[in-house]
């Protein structure tokens, strides 16, 4: 076996002793849970490692969630393990330092490296890619060895752990972090020589908790991902302020809801999901939409035969605040007050959807540096971006040669903006995410409107999205939807919705 004075390093020793398996114990748990609101304090510094232990031995020991990357020092004899979130981060550290992690022995010293956002790359590629530090490979050879594979991939970077399940002719290839994974995974498939077989990201064998552990790791991975959550919505100064593991999680608008809801509402607790009934059954999910205002959504699941729709957004606190709005001020659409109440529980945003939220994913797609619109047309850009889920509106502003695709899931729009890079019409336009206009304020006065049906067309000179804005690198949209120009559109636009200007449909 190697030590960590060597640069390589040996395959996975499964004779873990159960009890230095790092469960969520209720420190871990608790730390975890008061950690909630940090996102850049995800560095442990783990120190006085022996000389003859081995990276993938310290990583049999972390069983808490993916690790973003391993920096190992072995003249200092330390290694600073780089967690996604802080949460998970504290809890490892919390339990590591109860439970007196030791290896070959010799006890470990556990502390907090330098705080640190995520990596803008990183973060990009999980949340289009679902990226980890695990590298599948299917279709291997049958005399393919895990020595020759570790051989033929060592070149991109220092590897943790090389597995090959031989009945299966597949491997999975852990390197120290998802940077280097991910280059593996974008250049395996141009070379010759990896032609036919499959390549992509699995899953870190750090995320594997013990089926004992599960329902409190479940707990611990709620809690950052609604961290994640809560800090999209925070100021940048505010997102990337030191952590200490030692202090309380701040207040959030979500511990007000049992206070503010009471009753049957108040045992909503966490729940993010709002019911619509006696829905007109002419309504679109555009035109329910155009209602929704307050919170980003992560889906709106529309079940017209039944007039019914579930609204789940990715906030808690967003969902609340819409169902107390649209309770007490009524929320009409096509001259019927809807019914409103709670569906069932969604639980906490996934992990990984989370991530993808705090790196500004959301249900609506920009599409940008379009040149011919007569060949980017409505049906043709429904029909491109169909394939990946619902759509619910397509609009375009022509002016600034962009067009907006608001699907009816997060997770369809990701999958969207990951996968129509790869289609050769698409190559030179600008794929994003952009705003949710669900997420503007809630309107003053009754919500909805009591107005009959309108007919809307989304290829008329002036149709518009006016809250859809991505990057730095579209500042000048962003100005021009905020600004002036955006009342000159709504008075050539002229249409009025219930006292409401509409642009093509969406509500500004």
């Amino acid at each position: 076996m190697q030590n960590f004075n060597q640069q390589r390093i040996p395959s996975l020793n499964l004779n873990i002793p159960t009890a230095q398996a790092a469960a969520y114990s209720p420190v871990a748990l608790n730390a975890a849970l008061s950690a909630s609101s940090n996102a850049t304090g995800r560095t442990v510094y783990v120190g006085n490692l022996p000389a003859t232990a081995s990276v993938d031995e310290l990583l049999n020991l972390v069983h808490f969630g993916p690790l973003e990357s391993i920096r190992v020092l072995p003249e200092k004899s330390c290694v600073f393990l780089s967690f996604l979130d802080g949460a998970i981060a504290a809890a490892f550290h919390a339990d590591a330092t109860i439970k007196k992690l030791a290896l070959h022995g010799q006890e470990l010293k556990i502390g907090w490296g330098k705080p640190s956002p995520v990596p803008a790359q990183v973060a990009l590629a999980i949340s289009q890619s679902n990226a980890s530090r695990n590298v599948y490979l299917g279709g291997l050879e049958e005399g393919m060895t895990e020595e020759q594979l570790r051989d033929e991939l060592s070149r991109f970077g220092l590897i943790d752990q090389v597995k090959i399940v031989r009945d299966k002719n597949i491997g999975f290839v852990h390197f120290l972090s998802i940077s280097v994974a991910t280059k593996v995974v974008n250049t395996l498939p141009t070379e010759p020589s990896w032609a036919g077989k499959r390549v992509n990201f699995g899953k870190d064998r750090c995320a594997y908790i013990p089926k004992s552990q599960q329902a409190a790791a479940q707990q611990a991975q709620a809690a950052a991902a609604q961290s994640l959550v809560a800090q999209s919505t925070m100021s940048p100064q505010a997102a990337f302020t030191n952590f200490s593991p030692y202090a309380t999680a701040p207040f959030t608008p979500v511990d007000m809801m049992g206070g503010m809801a009471g009753g049957a509402a108040g045992v909503q607790g966490m729940n993010r999901t709002v019911y619509l009934g006696n829905i007109h059954p002419e309504t679109t999910p555009e035109d329910l939409c155009n209602a929704i205002r307050g919170g980003v959504l992560q889906s709106i699941r529309y079940m017209q035969d039944k007039h019914i729709a579930f609204v789940t957004f990715v906030d808690p606190a967003a969902a609340f605040t819409f169902f107390q709005v649209a309770s007490y001020q009524g929320l009409t659409l096509n001259n019927r007050r809807l019914k409103i109440g709670w569906g069932k529980n969604s639980g906490p945003l996934p992990p990984s959807l989370a991530l993808a939220v705090h790196s500004g994913a959301t249900r609506n797609v920009y599409i940008g540096n379009i040149e011919d619109f007569e060949t980017s047309t409505d049906e043709r850009l429904k029909r491109d971006f169909g394939e990946y889920g619902e759509i619910e509106l397509v609009n375009f502003l022509k002016e600034k040669n962009c067009a907006f695709v608001n699907f009816t899931n997060i997770s369809n729009a990701i999958k969207a903006i990951d996968g129509i890079k790869n289609k050769p019409e698409y190559a030179n336009l600008r794929i994003a995410h952009g705003k949710d206009r669900c997420a503007n304020p809630p309107r003053s006065g009754p919500q909805g409107g009591s107005g009959g049906r309108r007919t809307v067309s989304n290829n008329g000179p002036n149709s518009a999205e006016p809250v859809s804005a991505v990057g730095e690198d579209d500042a000048e949209a962003e100005a021009f939807l905020n600004g002036t120009d955006e009342a000159h559109i709504l008075e050539q636009q002229d249409m009025h919705v219930d006292g409401e200007t509409h642009l093509n449909g969406a509500a500004a």
